[in-house]
């Protein structure tokens, strides 16, 4: 990758170019490769009025993206027209893959999405990673990259780069884990963990959560608070299209919002944090019930079903997320906010009182909150993502370590 994974936007994730003449063209073949991957299938007169080029330098950049195997011609753009139709531009559906990985505390979890966005290969390992050695989890990880990575290159694509989703805070180096309660993992370089061809640019899970919500979600506006959980809760601040990072990167922590300071410990060090009321284990400890494979639907189950105990669970917990997210949206006033991961398959049951909360404490107009279509698959598909962004934000730096 050649963009951090906290940076995203229609129009790149932020990478400068130097202002020379090859800087330019660098900048024009990103423009020609995001309208194309935005509005295609375009011919070079349309991709050059969408863009203020002039058709003949848009067929000079074109040719070089066809050549380096990112864009492709599908032939006559509109069989039958007046006059000579021209030939169609896609985005490759072969070439390069973007590789993402997730570690999450129950499961290993890795996928292979082409330029075009589609999921060509996919492993996935369940099993606790809790209080594993970070070498063993990333010996397995690595594992599975390779099985995708081969499985993919079977299917004509090759890997572009490898970003790592995982729950803690990451260093701005985007390789060290600097803390992961849910994992008791402490300043760990993963970047040294997973050597090979494929360095790994890693990220907060909630982030990447965050940004495979702006890209894939529907209509998703370019501010808004994105919270996800899994064993732990994560959130994102989304402005302008981007990912607030906070200075040492470490922004977004609702899950250790404290909501009642003299509550339960919490593995962060603190007392009464959100994840102690909110969290998959917290609510399952209320609901009565022991840890499932499958927590989520198990609880999604009982709770159509009528089961008392699950619906209180999962009550309270929609009004401890509400108090924290009060503090959130009174501080940020986001346009949405997005409930995504494990939160979005319990939404009917959470979202009840946590809207009430919402409405009684925040000072301006109630905040609209919205329930993500990508569920637990946002953190994994937003890793991928990010490296196909950042082919599409520079082809030609990823064509020269291609060659």
């Amino acid at each position: 990758m050649t963009a951090p994974p906290h940076e995203g936007g229609p129009t790149g994730t932020g990478s400068a170019l130097p202002d020379t003449q090859q800087g330019m063209r660098r900048r024009n073949l990103a423009r020609v490769m995001h309208a194309v991957n935005q509005e295609g299938p375009l011919s070079r007169a349309a991709v050059a009025s969408h863009i203020g080029l002039t058709r003949a330098a848009v067929s000079t950049l074109v040719e070089d993206l066809v050549r380096w195997g990112l864009v492709e011609e599908l032939g006559p753009e509109r069989p039958g027209r007046v006059g000579r139709p021209g030939s169609a531009l896609a985005v490759s559906g072969r070439g390069p893959s973007g590789i993402g990985a997730e570690i999450g505390v129950d499961h290993l979890a890795v996928c292979a999405v082409d330029l075009r966005g589609t999921v060509r290969a996919r492993a996935v390992r369940h099993g606790s990673n809790r209080g594993r050695a970070p070498g063993a989890v990333t010996g397995e990880l690595a594992t599975l990259v390779r099985q995708v990575v081969a499985e993919a290159e079977r299917d004509g694509l090759w890997a572009a780069g490898l970003a790592v989703a995982v729950p803690g805070l990451v260093a701005r180096d985007g390789r060290t884990v600097v803390r992961a309660p849910n994992l008791d993992w402490h300043d760990t370089d993963l970047g040294a963990l997973l050597p090979g061809d494929l360095p790994p640019t890693v990220g907060n899970e909630a982030n990447f959560g965050a940004l495979a919500e702006l890209w894939l979600g529907a209509g998703t506006p370019r501010d808004f608070l994105h919270v996800s959980a899994e064993i732990g809760i994560g959130a994102a601040v989304v402005v302008d299209g981007r990912v607030l990072s906070g200075t040492r990167g470490f922004a977004g922590e609702l899950g250790h919002v404290p909501v009642r300071p003299d509550g339960p410990a919490c593995p962060c060090g603190g007392r009464g944090c959100l994840e102690q009321y909110a969290g998959e284990e917290a609510v399952l400890r209320a609901a009565g019930i022991g840890r499932d494979a499958d927590a989520v639907g198990l609880l999604s189950e009982r709770a159509e079903k009528g089961d008392e105990s699950v619906r209180a669970a999962l009550h309270d917990a929609g009004t401890a997320l509400g108090i924290a997210l009060t503090g959130a949206v009174n501080l940020l006033d986001p346009e949405a906010v997005v409930l995504g991961g494990a939160l979005a398959g319990l939404a009917p049951w959470l979202l009840p009182s946590l809207e009430a909360e919402l409405r009684g404490r925040t000072a301006g107009p109630a905040c609209p909150v919205r329930v993500s279509g990508l569920g637990p698959q946002g953190p994994l598909l937003g890793a991928a993502h990010a490296v196909v962004r950042a082919v599409l934000d520079d082809p030609a730096s990823v064509a020269a370590r291609r060659s």
